[in-house]
């Protein structure tokens, strides 16, 4: 069973930065993409970024040029680092890791999630 663990989320003011981090644990052959997605209350959970394995990213339209993802394969964890952040901002944050586990077998895992708060 691989595990993510996210940190990082709290509380910040219009303007400011978080960057949130999340650690994949577990018997892990290999990660391909990895993700992170966000939900409020009464809405479906939307995808915000994702990181292939070999560095490729990709960003929903309103967070363009405000979040960076990153990621470590040798560590098996990944950031998305927040800039010039909004009230829309405002979420709960969960990480996704889809690889290939013990076993051979594909795995697609969820964090716990996090909340940011962007509020002043």
């Amino acid at each position: 069973q691989v595990r993510l663990v996210e940190s990082g989320g709290g509380l910040v003011q219009p303007g400011g930065s978080l960057r949130l981090s999340c650690a994949a644990s577990g018997i892990i052959a290999t990660i391909y993409t990895m993700a992170w997605y966000r939900q409020t209350p009464g809405k479906q959970r939307e995808l915000v970024a994702t990181i292939t394995r070999g560095g490729n990213t990709n960003y929903t339209d309103s967070v363009k040029g405000r979040f960076t993802i990153s990621r470590d394969n040798a560590k098996n964890t990944v950031w998305l680092q927040m800039d010039s952040l909004k009230p829309e901002d405002t979420a709960v944050y969960y990480c996704n890791a889809d690889g290939i586990g013990g076993t051979l077998r594909r795995f697609s895992s969820w964090g716990q999630g996090t909340q940011v708060t962007v509020s002043s």
